[in-house]
């Protein structure tokens, strides 16, 4: 009993610190946001600011700031418009390799999980040249068909799991009501696998929302870019970071995530949970 007792006490404690190690960084996130730009240099630094101190001055100056507000949206365009497609897109792929026998479907899902384990990074140049072609450089809607390829693999292969564990005896009745394939996918599949199909959408609506090489790559236009390029553009300007604007633009940037991520939580906790159990 003691032996259980003490590492119930270890576990506890190695949760603490791991939720210390977690938490710490977006309070001091906060905290510097509420700073004036001249209390982060001070000394000895202070984690927490005076109450006489707090100020709304970083953000007051990031809500003035039109370009800002313009790349916001930038990022929620394109991170909406990601999600939708990929989700469309991924869901139909994983109907069609769970449900259907084809010839080379074997291979199909082979090269799904293969592009997988391939480095983003190590796609970057053929990318930009395959962009330069299809004349998508310098366009905001020309980074969406890029993120879609790159969170495509993952959807599918996570959708596919939550597809085979719907019973076909479904699939079978709506065929004898004479229902199609689309019936299947439309009343069937996509309402049984919403939970599937949620919690990717939730990595993939973070892909397309924190993604910086690529977007920085191709888009040189100030009110084309993306929220990550504009919190970059802080560090290092007129000589020194201003962390005060880099904090308050990085705490109004968590707010979509954060909304997203608990308007899907149900389905997210699902998805989690629901490929432990069969039947």
């Amino acid at each position: 009993m003691k032996k259980r007792t003490l590492s119930q006490i270890i576990i506890l404690l190695i949760l603490i610190a791991g939720v210390v190690v977690v938490v710490l960084p977006m309070i001091y996130m906060v905290s510097t946001s509420l700073k004036p730009n001249g209390a982060l240099y001070e000394y000895p630094p202070r984690f927490f600011p005076k109450l006489d101190e707090i100020t709304l001055e970083n953000y007051q100056y990031i809500l003035a700031q039109k370009k800002f507000i313009r790349n916001f949206i930038n990022s929620l365009f394109v991170s909406i418009v990601t999600v939708t497609v990929s989700a469309i897109v991924s869901s139909a792929l994983a109907y069609c390799i769970a449900r259907f026998r084809f010839p080379g479907r074997t291979v199909l899902f082979a090269f799904i999980i293969l592009t997988m384990i391939i480095p983003g990074m190590t796609m970057i140049i053929p990318q930009y040249e395959l962009a330069v072609k299809l004349g998508t450089i310098n366009r905001l809607g020309g980074l969406i068909p890029f993120y879609v390829a790159w969170v495509i693999p993952y959807s599918t292969f996570m959708i596919k799991g939550f597809v085979e564990n719907i019973p076909r005896e479904l699939d079978e009745a709506t065929y004898m009501d004479g229902g199609s394939v689309f019936t299947v996918y439309f009343r069937i599949v996509l309402p049984l696998a919403k939970p599937g199909i949620a919690s990717v959408s939730i990595f993939n609506f973070l892909t397309a929302w924190e993604e910086f090489p690529w977007a920085n790559t191709v888009i040189n236009d100030d009110f084309k870019r993306t929220l990550p390029i504009a919190i970059s553009g802080f560090f290092g300007q007129h000589q020194f970071t201003q962390w005060g604007y880099v904090f308050a633009l990085s705490v109004l940037s968590l707010l979509p995530i954060l909304i997203v991520f608990i308007a899907c939580q149900k389905f997210f906790v699902a998805g989690l949970t629901s490929g432990s159990v069969k039947g």
